[in-house]
């Protein structure tokens, strides 16, 4: 390839890994010797030099929800800066499937990992650390100092939630969302609890629904419109806005007002929400940041970016007010 560009093996060599050092003259040359003999990069004999991987995995439970590919997306920006690639697997909550790809994604030596997960996986990680492979904890906050993780505060969220239903006058609150044994669920579940005690006067209903998708949030809202009205909640708190989506589409075409009979709010505020037959409620975590903050404890751990001042990254939530809660003059929180 150098002789058919005209240049030297080194000129090549930059090109292909460091770019920014060829002139526009000689990259152009290179760039047509390697269309016309059809060059195909090496990336094994590259690493093989290398002494690494230049791939890292990013394993999410759900690859459809906005939430996860947003969570990505900054993740992938922020390992091509730093010559990185990346690979994504859904493991579509199935522990099996997930046990499966963090056996070939160790197999096959990935640099690291970022993983979310609905089960306890922290014990897991740890043999797989030990091994040579490191990994982030993305969506909840690691138990072990030695788990670097980047999570959202959920009992703030949660609280916020439930108190802005309580603030807009709902007396009757019904959260919606589980399993209940899922961190991030339970931590939503009890800030809500907590807005609600502090009320006194308002009650919690806890619906218990699998999975976290808008055909669950469809099958609720048909049950709560089956209720005789002095049994439905006046407020509904869906722990993710999939569910609420799927919540508001049914109620209001089962001839219920979103928000005067019955107002909403979700979570993870995906793009999604705004664009909700009623504009869905919703607490926001900083998705892409989230991603970036990831990659930048990963790249610390591997000694490519400086030490961060804490191991576990928590992002404080927002609640951003949209017309599915909006009774009277409610303000962003």
């Amino acid at each position: 390839m150098a002789h058919q560009a005209g240049v030297s093996m080194g000129t090549v060599s930059h090109y292909l890994n460091h770019p920014s050092r060829v002139s526009a003259e000689k990259a152009k040359r290179i760039q047509d010797a390697i269309d016309r003999l059809g060059f195909v990069r090496n990336n094994a004999g590259r690493q093989l030099r290398l002494g690494h991987s230049t791939t890292i995995a990013y394993i999410v439970p759900d690859v459809s929800n906005p939430f996860f590919a947003t969570i990505a997306e900054g993740a992938e920006q922020r390992a091509a800066q730093a010559g990185l690639s990346m690979f994504i697997a859904n493991s579509a909550g199935d522990p099996a499937r997930e046990e499966s790809y963090l056996d070939l994604f160790e197999e096959y030596g990935v640099r690291g990992m970022l993983v979310a997960s609905p089960r306890s996986i922290e014990a897991r990680l740890a043999a797989i650390r030990e091994r040579g492979t490191p990994s982030v904890l993305v969506g909840r906050k690691a138990g072990s100092a030695a788990q670097p993780s980047v999570s959202i505060d959920d009992v703030s969220g949660g609280y916020l939630a439930a108190r802005h239903l309580i603030e807009i006058g709902c007396g009757h609150i019904a959260f919606v969302g589980g399993p209940l044994g899922v961190r991030q669920v339970a931590d939503r579940l009890q800030g809500a609890s907590n807005a609600v005690r502090e009320a006194g006067s308002v009650t919690l209903e806890v619906i218990d629904v699998e999975p976290r998708v808008i055909t669950t949030g469809h099958k609720i809202a048909a049950q709560l419109i089956d209720r005789p009205a002095q049994r439905r909640p006046d407020g509904v708190f869906a722990v993710n806005d999939l569910l609420g989506i799927g919540l508001i589409q049914t109620l209001v075409t089962g001839g219920l007002r979103v928000p005067e009979d019955i107002a909403v709010v979700g979570y993870d505020d995906i793009e999604y929400a705004e664009n909700s037959l009623v504009p869905l409620t919703s607490v926001r975590a900083p998705h892409e940041e989230f991603g970036i903050a990831a990659l930048d404890l990963l790249l610390a751990v591997l000694d490519e970016a400086p030490a961060p001042a804490e191991t576990h990254r928590v992002f404080a939530p927002d609640l951003v007010v949209r017309q599915s809660t909006r009774r009277g003059q409610v303000g962003t929180t």
